[in-house]
This record gives structure tokens, sequence and C-alpha cells, in this order.
């Protein structure tokens, strides 16, 4: 009974606290950015937070009209050409618009059966129109894994893939919570 009260306990308290925990050294991260009180006399709690969301926000105002366009333009130029951080800059920048970009890519859940009477899986399907000699009859589709933040891409014959008609972040949240999320 005492074990079994404790177990329900962490059940409770462990995602709470580890939460929690995150939000509170996130939020702190970034509201040291500003030192209020060099500014206002003062600590002020969440000014540095809101500065942070302001310039984000900013930036993504000025560099959405025509006129400022060139800024982004040279930035991925810069990037292209510095040795190593390419690679990091480029699958930052393709995961972002992945995620919150005008074209995102991982709003197309399928069910794929990559072996006849196997089991199927849950994925993504991130390219129809596959770059290099991979064939014209496969696309691209991303398996996230469970409780982690990575996955593989498998290219497959489009009659393997059949959409799901489900919301794409409720199937994200199925598949990386290992299928225990509802």
């Amino acid at each position: 009974m005492i074990l079994r009260s404790f177990f329900r306990g962490l059940l409770v308290t462990v995602p709470v606290a580890a939460t929690v925990y995150i939000l509170v050294v996130v939020f702190s991260a970034i509201d040291s950015l500003v030192d209020s009180e060099k500014w206002f006399g003062r600590v002020i709690p969440g000014i540095g937070v809101a500065v942070v969301l302001v310039a984000i926000t900013a930036i993504g105002f000025i560099t959405s009209t025509v006129l400022t366009r060139w800024i982004v333009t040279l930035t991925d130029r810069f990037f292209e050409k510095v040795p190593g951080a390419k690679i990091i800059y480029s699958a930052i920048k393709d995961l972002m618009e992945a995620l919150v970009g005008d074209k995102k890519k991982f709003d197309r859940p399928v069910v794929v059966q990559i072996i006849d009477g196997g089991p199927e899986m849950i994925g993504f399907i991130t390219r129809e129109n596959l770059p290099f000699d991979l064939g014209a009859d496969k696309i691209a589709v991303y398996f996230p894994q469970s409780y982690n933040f990575a996955g593989q891409v498998l290219l497959l014959p489009k009659e393997r893939v059949r959409p799901l008609d489900a919301e794409s972040s409720a199937v994200m949240k199925f598949v990386v919570s290992g299928g225990v999320s509802q």
C-alpha cells in the first residue's frame, strides 16, 4: 500500500517537477540576457523574456518585407561558406521551417507497413519528389522515435504508404510518447 502510494506520487510529482524545473531554467536563462537592474534600478522578473519575444517578433516582421529580405539571403550565404557552420545552420533552419515555417513538413501523417504482413509504423511524409536518383516511385517518410529527439527517414514505395486522417500534432505526440499519449 505504501509502495503503491509512493509510485502514484512519483507519477504526479516527477512530470510536474521536471516541467517546472525546465521552464524555470529556460525562463531564467532568457531573463538573464537583460540586466533590468542596470536599466531600471531594480530587478524586474520577466523583462528579459519580454525583450526576447519582442525582438524575435520584430526581426520576423522586418525580414518579412521585400526591402530587408536581402539580410536573410546574406546570412544564408555567409553560413553556407563557413566550414562546419553550414551543416549546423542549414539543419536547424530546415527543422525550424518544417515546424513553424510557411511550408510545414510534418503535416501529413501516414501509416506504413514496411514488410508484407509485418507491423505498421506511424510516420510523416516529408517529400514526394526526391532529389538525386532515388526512384520516381518512392517518397520520403520520417519516423520520429519515442522519447527521443531523433528519427529515421525511409524511402518507400508509394503503395505501402496510407494517409492517416488525424491531426498532425496529435499523431506526433502519440508517436513521441511511445503511444501512451491520449
